[in-house]
């Protein structure tokens, strides 16, 4: 695995993010990532990064708690906006925290992703532009959608209720619409999963990482067979790695082993940023570019724009 200690400047990136990333110094600790992939381009000269000929759907799943699914959600989707992709974020986890990070309401009585799935609700109706991000947007959720998967199981079609949505939706204007999975494998996720066309699998690089993987894979190729045929595993995500320990390169190397290529190069290390932009209602893109959690998301999402043409 290739290592580098900074990212280079990049013809693609934002002049906020070249600005931080030729002047910034981190005060984080020191971190691990991994340079693109051979052959891949490093960025665009035009400005903005290789649009998709089609939208990508892509559903960030695991059922496993606190690997990183809306940390990668929110920052894949702001770094893909910040260069040139138009990108909506489906919040389907009733936490309602990828709808936080992008400082979108989703308290009271505002329209969420539970009328959409439960009350037909059109998608159009609840989706709001994120502040100072142009180009990215959001379909927040709120606790209501806690109660989703009871009151799914009665209803017409409860696996597909989201893909409906978003097929009546004019999905045209976007060139990826990422959907935050929350961490179980129940109906909201298996919607998900019904609904995109990917799948990314954000793995933590820590002992337990692998647990429960199997169960996931198997839901995903259920699926498949059943419900959704052009549904892909095509990327999963290396998070929180800690390139202190030799715990974290023994996670990442039988991952690689085991997966291949699905594996992204970068690798996303462990960050106070990371967890602080949150509250702050921003992605890390925007609260401090020059973190390595930043450059790190920044970099991922160049290999995941740059696979389009492969997917």
């Amino acid at each position: 695995m290739a290592i580098v200690t900074q990212t280079p400047l990049n013809p693609g990136d934002s002049p906020l993010v070249r600005e931080a990333l030729s002047s910034v110094v981190s005060r984080e600790t020191s971190a691990v990532q991994s340079a693109p992939a051979a052959g891949e381009a490093p960025g665009d000269a035009r400005g903005a990064w290789p649009r998709p000929p089609k939208t990508r759907v892509i559903a960030v799943a695991n059922q496993k708690g606190g690997v990183g699914k809306t940390t990668t959600s929110v920052n894949i989707a702001a770094a893909l906006s910040m260069n040139g992709q138009r990108v909506l974020v489906v919040d389907l986890d009733p936490q309602g925290n990828a709808s936080t990070a992008l400082a979108t309401e989703h308290r009271g009585d505002i329209p969420d992703v539970y009328q959409v799935l439960v009350d037909d609700l059109p998608m159009a109706d609840i989706i709001k532009e994120v502040p100072e991000m142009p180009g990215l947007y959001c379909a927040p959720a709120t606790i209501d959608l806690a109660g989703a998967e009871i009151e799914l199981v009665s209803l017409v079609a409860r696996e597909a209720r989201l893909r409906r949505a978003l097929a009546a939706y004019d999905a045209i204007e976007f060139d990826y619409i990422i959907i935050d999975c929350p961490p179980s494998l129940g109906l909201l996720t298996v919607n998900a999963l019904v609904a995109a066309d990917e799948v990314m699998i954000p793995i933590q690089c820590e002992y337990y990482a692998l647990e429960g993987l199997g169960q996931l894979l198997r839901n995903v190729d259920l699926i498949k067979a059943h419900l959704n045929p052009t549904l892909n595993l095509s990327t999963i995500l290396l998070t929180m790695y800690d390139g202190r320990t030799r715990l974290a390169s023994q996670v990442a190397d039988e991952v690689r082993a085991h997966f291949g290529d699905t594996v992204l190069n970068t690798v996303i290390p462990r960050s106070v940023r990371l967890s602080e932009a949150p509250s702050y209602g921003q992605s890390v893109m925007t609260y401090d570019p020059g973190s390595s959690g930043a450059m790190a998301y920044m970099d991922a999402s160049r290999e995941i724009a740059y696979r389009a043409t492969k997917v």
